[in-house]
């Protein structure tokens, strides 16, 4: 009750914005491979190949996908911990 309704507002509105980020990963991560399967499984029909166009996109988008995760977050982590006082980095050597 102590907390002013401007600070309640923003927590929620941060929290949906949380929400609304990982809905879109979700699907992003989910979605995209799968298309990219689907769109490689054409083009190997089309060009009479096995399943190796199917494969190749499909772990490739995976992969991707993983590694962009990893760097949103990576990315992420750094804001907030620039956002802490006090909070510094691996020190620097000092000449």
């Amino acid at each position: 009750m102590g907390q002013r309704p401007g600070r309640n507002l923003t927590l929620k509105q941060e929290m949906n914005r949380g929400f609304g980020d990982a809905l879109a990963t979700a699907f992003e991560l989910a979605l995209t491979p799968a298309i990219m399967a689907l769109i490689g499984w054409q083009l190997d029909r089309w060009l009479g190949t096995g399943p190796v166009l199917f494969l190749f996109l499909f772990v490739f988008t995976v992969s991707y996908e993983i590694w962009k995760l990893f760097k949103r977050y990576e990315a992420h982590m750094q804001d907030e911990q620039a956002k802490v006082k006090g909070l510094r980095g691996p020190e620097e050597p000092r000449a």
